[in-house]
């Protein structure tokens, strides 16, 4: 028990201080998105450290830092390239510093840390797992992998089409409704939510394993009430307007599916 809280600690203080490194920076640039970059790096960092410390079967460790480091990296770089540098600061988080109004640095620090406290709660698949010291991996473990290769496909092929819609300049101001985006308004979310539940399958083969559940179960409240979509529609419809209402009222806002004003090919 000595040893898991120890570990828990390492993580809580490592994740901590990139945080307050990041909010750092943030005060130099003026750009609080890079929260998002330190949640996702966090969390990989997390994964890691716990694989590499936490005493479990040498390939079950190494299947779920390599998990953990592909998705965190990929969506740290994915957010640092396209969203902080060069870019200016996102509305949802200029929207914040409209609400706050005083004390806008510190309301910062702690919603900065908020979210490293966030990272030691969703990480606790990749301890459990990291822990176990059960020789072999089970078939809902591999299972768990390859729901994980899906998804990270799929958030990856999410990024990249509204990358390259945004790319285009001709498409500024203008809502992206292309490839995966023509299905749901959020697929990158879907699939974002998709690779928790991946996290959470492997970690069930664990002892305790069922706390892994409260990941994904997190993740969907916060993508469906709180800082997901709720904010990013919001934004959304204050700067696009009247055609982001009718992209609403035809496309599905999470799970990916045919669109209100689309029939399903081979039905009438």
């Amino acid at each position: 028990m000595n040893g898991l809280v120890t570990l828990v600690l390492i993580g809580a203080a490592s994740v901590a201080a990139l945080m307050l490194l990041l909010w750092l920076v943030h005060l130099r640039t003026g750009n609080a998105a890079i929260v998002d970059v330190g949640w996702a790096g966090g969390l990989a960092m997390l994964g890691i450290l716990y694989s590499v410390l936490g005493g479990g079967y040498w390939l079950r460790s190494a299947i779920i830092a390599t998990m953990c480091g592909i998705w965190g990296f990929r969506l740290a770089i994915y957010l640092l390239t396209t969203r902080i540098i060069g870019h200016p600061e996102e509305g949802r988080y200029q929207e914040l510093r409209r609400q706050w109004k005083t004390n806008v640095s510190l309301k910062f620090l702690i919603f900065f840390e908020f979210q490293a406290l966030l990272c030691v709660v969703l990480s606790v698949p990749f301890l459990l797992a990291a822990r176990n010291q059960n020789t072999g991996i089970s078939m809902l473990e591999w299972a768990a992998v390859a729901l994980w290769t899906l998804a990270i496909a799929g958030e990856a092929a999410a990024d990249w089409q509204l990358n390259h819609f945004k790319s285009d300049s001709s498409n500024k101001g203008r809502t992206c409704q292309a490839g995966l985006w023509r299905y749901s308004r959020h697929p990158n979310y879907f699939f974002e939510w998709l690779i928790w539940m991946a996290f959470a399958l492997f970690a069930l083969a664990s002892p305790g394993g069922f706390w892994g559940m409260i990941s994904p179960a997190l993740i969907l409240y916060f993508v469906l009430r709180i800082t997901g979509i709720p904010a990013t529609e919001a934004q959304a419809v204050r700067s696009r307007g009247e055609e982001y209402r009718r992209y609403q009222q035809t496309t599905s806002a999470f799970v990916p599916w045919f669109r209100k004003n689309e029939t399903i090919p081979g039905r009438t």
